[in-house]
């Protein structure tokens, strides 16, 4: 069957369509995105605005049109955090399933790091071992472990590089005293949690999915995109440690001058940057291989799964 999965982020609403059926891997079969933002479209009492609100609302619509377009049996509508967390949830999605049709899932932040490790684990098998993984999104950051394929401890963290941008980072170039600021402030965070995963023994293996980090490995030197989703790329902190610097003495427009790096996502790769040095320093990671797949895809096998048990 062809599935829909719309997945109304903190960045971006992104329809994925893929072809698929209970025990196949599913074939992506059409893409379409628009950058919304919504992580930075919150106003000061932290609820998304009727400007926003009506962006969302609008994309919805395209994506919708799209999923009919390219014939779409089932659609999996789905939140995450920018949702999650605005004050006037309830209204917002009222208003998007009154004038769209579309109830969204809200989904927690741990359902967030559940499926992400889910799909991770179906890429890389269970010859993997025990898997660490790091989702950096626009508005928080997921860490999962286990060896299984739900994992033995997952947590989110408002982390995300869009968040911290706008909250955190104002300048462009960003004043260094913030970007020190920032940096004190995310591996603060970051350092309550590693005790509840340490108890489980070092990871055979780290993994780290999302843009930012695809962003950041391609920048370091990893493969790029067109050269296809089975090639390996990692990120070594070290490669990833030299970087900092140099990104938070730049404008947003001297990054999207990068490899790899958006215009759209320019202006938060420094704080999706030290997300990720904070992470692999405090977990004690050298290096770490980026997985293609992520929550989306997640959100696709274990709909396939209930289809088969069904």
């Amino acid at each position: 069957m062809r599935l829909g999965v719309l997945d109304v982020g903190s960045n971006t609403v992104h329809l994925l369509v893929v072809d698929a059926h209970p025990g196949a891997r599913p074939l992506p079969a059409h893409s379409h995105k628009a950058e919304l933002r919504l992580a930075q479209l919150l106003d000061e009492d932290g609820a998304i605005g009727p400007e926003g609100v009506d962006r969302l609302i609008t994309v919805v619509h395209e994506a919708l049109q799209a999923a009919e377009d390219k014939g779409v049996e089932d659609l999996l509508p789905f939140a995450t955090s920018a949702v999650r967390e605005a004050r006037n949830a309830d209204d917002v999605l009222a208003r998007v399933r009154d004038e769209t049709g579309v109830e969204l899932t809200v989904l927690s932040g741990a359902e967030e790091a559940r499926l992400t490790f889910l799909a991770v684990r179906r890429w890389f098998g269970w010859s993997a071992g025990k898997l660490l993984v790091l989702d950096i999104g626009g508005g928080s950051l997921e860490i999962a472990y286990g060896i299984d394929e739900e994992p033995d401890a997952a947590v989110s963290l408002p982390l995300g590089a869009g968040r911290l941008t706008a909250a955190r980072l104002p300048g462009d170039p960003p004043d260094p005293d913030d970007v020190r600021a920032l940096r004190r402030h995310v591996r603060t965070e970051i350092a309550r949690t590693v005790g509840e995963f340490s108890r489980f023994g070092a990871p055979d293996h780290v993994v780290a999915t999302s843009k930012t980090f695809r962003q950041l490995a391609r920048i370091a030197g990893a493969a790029r995109s067109a050269e296809g989703l089975y090639v390996q790329r990692e990120l070594k902190r070290a490669s990833l440690e030299a970087w900092v610097p140099r990104l938070a003495a730049m404008t947003a427009a001297e990054r999207a001058e990068l490899p790899g790096v958006s215009e759209g996502r320019a202006n938060q790769l420094l704080a999706g940057a030290l997300v990720a040095e904070a992470a692999m320093d405090l977990f004690h990671v050298e290096s770490l291989e980026i997985c293609p797949w992520a929550l989306r895809e997640g959100v696709i096998l274990r709909r396939l799964d209930h289809m088969d048990q069904g």
